[in-house]
């Protein structure tokens, strides 16, 4: 078992890997499965998608983010295409971390895709921002973050006792009419 912070840290690295026209170590282009690795015709406009990864705990969330024409955000196959790049990164992400780190990273899906915002930026393009959770899987329970409920009283107390009322050091000095004017 790995601790949480050093998982976060090697799939930290293998996304910051995947910059766009990343190349492998034999100065191929990275596959990464998103719709920008396509080969397009030189007519076509180029597509514009990227993903983000963020922690919380042992649970990453993958952000992913896709422009494209507005006809096609009413066609019933985007939510299965974004599911699918969304997969692919995760895949990706998977080979990158066992390149990094000589370990496997293994990740469970935590419910489906959620299909987060859907705006166009003229009658012609949209984009879509959408995102997945997964669980890490192998990383010890006990580096993850304390999820205990924290005690607000006592740290209004202990913040409050710093105060004007509080007990002085033994080495100050000061007379009590030094800071009058």
């Amino acid at each position: 078992m790995s601790n949480i912070s050093d998982i976060v840290q090697g799939i930290s690295q293998a996304a910051a890997n995947a910059h766009d026209g990343a190349t492998d170590a034999e100065g191929e282009p990275l596959d990464i499965g998103l719709e920008r690795d396509k080969s397009t015709p030189i007519t076509d406009k180029r597509v514009m998608d990227g993903f983000g990864v963020t922690f919380s705990g042992n649970i990453m969330k993958v952000n992913y983010t896709r422009e494209l024409p507005s006809k096609e955000i009413a066609d019933n196959k985007l939510k299965t295409e974004i599911e699918s790049s969304i997969e692919e990164v995760t895949k990706f992400l998977k080979k990158e971390y066992k390149n990094i780190t000589k370990e496997t990273l293994r990740l469970k899906k935590k419910g489906s895709l959620v299909m987060g915002n859907v705006q166009s930026t003229s009658r012609v393009r949209s984009w879509v921002q959408a995102h997945c959770e997964y669980e890490i899987q192998g990383a010890d329970k006990k580096d993850s973050p304390d999820t205990t409920p924290r005690d607000v009283d006592s740290a209004i107390k202990s913040f409050l006792e710093l105060g004007k009322n509080s007990k002085r050091p033994g080495n100050e000095e000061i007379s009590a009419g030094a800071n009058e004017k």
